[in-house]
């Protein structure tokens, strides 16, 4: 394959003021309160979907939505085929609980412009454009990330989709149903490795990196792995004036120690580049006077080393056992999810570094710590992808934000890397 570095990029508009609509429209439809809450599997996240499918038909692409919820737009060629590959981009639309208003957004609204920019636009196009939206990114309901591209990538099966539950109890597979889809047939979704020729995601930054040093661009080298745990400690509910200390099996206490030693092991040199955190505890009976006797929380566990961060999920587990032990507590550990880091293709990431630098833009290549659909998308289309800066690092909270300017360029930069890939061989 020749990357083709001196192919020439012809030039088209991407407009500001579409990708600013674009954002605030989908902002619009998020839950009460603060921020964006816009949940895997949910009306809403539908809603976000019927939206895109709506925008990419008016443009003349032909829309569908897989057995996953996953909702794909193609773009047909303007010249003969090269070689039938297709080429794709795409994010996701849902978002964590009270989240910010970019994180999958930005993407979406992107692949989005380059859409409209070539159609509207012209260039020839050799091979057939994807834009993807992926259902069911975010791991904040059921546990587990990435769902609707696991499924493209034949990652997750039918029947799995009943043993992930969210908070309430409702099961992926029903929460499928209620939103119109048949989890059934999500076998129907995956994709043909031999139909790919490469696939671009942007996304926002979600740290500090590219801000801190006025860069305008990331190129991803490596996509950090995720190890994520649901950590149970039943002890004894009781009275908190009528039960001494010596006595009490506080189930708050162990859980309190067990956070503490997550936060201690993954400060240790010995683990440099492992983030461990700690995001939601219960505890109950949940009363002022009664010690609690049970509680749940969750550990997620990311690093871009897939040996280190199996390591370190076992050693958590064995302090977890250890503190429980000592305060005479019961304790149980469930996987709730486990990814490897990805290392993405250097061919790939070659043309969006030619592309920026063409484009006369700042870029760095630099690691990804938190997941993205292009973890799973790797494993059938060889993937790359363009980070742009977020203010402050900030993510998954309602101040998340990264200007329209700084999305457009990064736009440019993906439609610059896309006609590479389309006149590449």
């Amino acid at each position: 394959m020749t990357s083709n570095h001196d192919v020439v990029i012809p030039t088209l508009d991407i407009r500001g003021d579409r990708i600013a609509d674009d954002i605030a429209g989908f902002a619009a439809l998020s839950e009460s309160g603060p921020g964006v809450t816009r949940l895997a599997y949910s009306p809403l996240e539908r809603e976000a979907h019927r939206i895109f499918s709506d925008r990419m038909q008016k443009l003349g692409l032909s829309v569908h939505t897989d057995a996953a919820g996953n909702t794909i737009a193609e773009l047909a060629p303007t010249e003969p085929e090269t070689d039938g590959r297709i080429i794709g981009t795409g994010s996701h639309l849902d978002s964590v609980p009270h989240g910010g208003r970019f994180d999958g957004i930005a993407g979406v609204v992107a692949a989005m412009e380059v859409a409209r920019a070539v159609v509207r636009g012209g260039g020839a196009r050799r091979r057939r454009w994807r834009f993807v939206v992926f259902a069911a990114e975010e791991g904040a309901r059921f546990g587990q990330a990435c769902n609707g591209s696991r499924m493209v990538a034949g990652l997750t099966r039918s029947a799995e989709l009943d043993s992930l539950v969210d908070a309430a109890g409702v099961s992926m597979a029903v929460a499928m149903r209620e939103v119109g889809l048949d989890p059934a047939a999500i076998a129907s979704s995956r994709w043909n490795s031999d139909e790919w020729l490469g696939f671009i995601e942007l996304h926002i930054e979600q740290g500090a990196v590219l801000e801190s040093r006025e860069i305008e661009v990331g190129v991803v080298d490596v996509i950090s792995g995720s190890t994520r745990l649901l950590v149970t400690v039943r002890g004894q509910a009781s009275h908190t004036g009528g039960t001494p200390m010596h006595l009490r099996r506080d189930a708050l206490v162990t859980a309190s120690e067990c956070v503490l030693a997550s936060d201690r092991i993954a400060n240790n040199p010995e683990h440099h580049g492992t983030r461990v955190t700690v995001g939601r505890i219960e505890v109950r009976p949940g009363s002022i006077t009664t010690i609690p006797g049970w509680a749940e929380f969750s550990v997620d566990i990311r690093d871009v080393d897939s040996d280190r961060q199996r390591r370190t999920a076992e050693e958590l587990v064995a302090e977890f056992e250890r503190i429980a032990s000592r305060r005479n507590t019961d304790l149980d550990v469930e996987l709730m999810g486990d990814t490897s880091p990805v290392v993405l293709p250097v061919w790939v990431a070659d043309h969006i570094v030619a592309a920026a630098a063409e484009l006369g833009m700042r870029y760095r290549i630099l690691p990804s710590g938190a997941s993205h659909d292009s973890q799973q998308v790797n494993r059938i289309a060889p993937t790359g992808m363009i980070f742009v800066p977020s203010r402050d690092g900030l993510s998954h909270v309602p101040e998340e934000f990264t200007s329209v300017e700084q999305i457009a360029a990064g736009t440019r930069v993906l439609l610059a890397a896309l006609m590479r890939l389309d006149a590449s061989v």
